[in-house]
């Protein structure tokens, strides 16, 4: 579930847009995406830890509540496309191809849907673990094409499907852990 909801998330996403932004920029594939990949095993394990900080900090049935909120907040948040900063795509040009990936993709999925996603889904699976090897796993599903590819595949996704698809997801976890779906596992 993990793998999933964030390879649809993802896509359109503003890191997304950095892969294609620094894969045009410095053509050098291998050090953008081993920057991607140690960035977002970073950002993931803060967010998963932070997923089962709050499982042990809540009751189950405030835990449910706060959950399927934040489950149906991410459907609608996904609806909203995203847009790259400038800066954010800056750095590039100090650190290399591999530090300008680690920093800018660390940096821009702090707070971003990704990273929600991936401490409520710790929460509500009570695996951070296993959820931040599927939000990663789902993070490279999404951007390595983006490396290779650049902007041509960009132009030929439907991302209002892709993004209406994700929003359902997060809708349909958010109604089911709201309708007590989560109980077996204590939440």
């Amino acid at each position: 579930m993990s793998t999933g909801v964030v390879a649809l998330a993802e896509i359109g996403d503003k890191t997304q847009l950095l892969a294609f932004l620094l894969a045009a920029r410095f053509k050098k594939p291998l050090p953008i995406i081993l920057g991607i990949l140690v960035a977002t095993v970073i950002n993931h394990g803060l967010a998963g830890a932070l997923g089962a900080w709050i499982t042990a900090m809540l009751s189950p049935e405030v835990l449910r509540w706060v959950l399927g909120a934040s489950f149906l907040g991410m459907a609608a948040w996904t609806l909203i496309p995203d847009k790259i900063e400038d800066e954010e795509a800056q750095v590039a040009q100090r650190f290399g191809v591999f530090g300008a990936t680690l920093i800018t993709f660390f940096l821009a999925e702090m707070g971003d849907k990704t990273q929600v996603a991936t401490v409520a889904l710790a929460a509500h699976y009570a695996e951070p673990l296993m959820v931040v090897v599927g939000t990663t796993l789902g993070m490279l599903i999404a951007d390595v094409p983006a490396v290779f590819v650049g902007d041509k595949l960009a132009t030929r996704i439907p991302m209002k499907l892709v993004h209406g698809v994700a929003a359902a997801l997060f809708a349909v976890l958010g109604v089911a852990t709201l309708m007590g779906a989560g109980a077996r596992f204590g939440i």
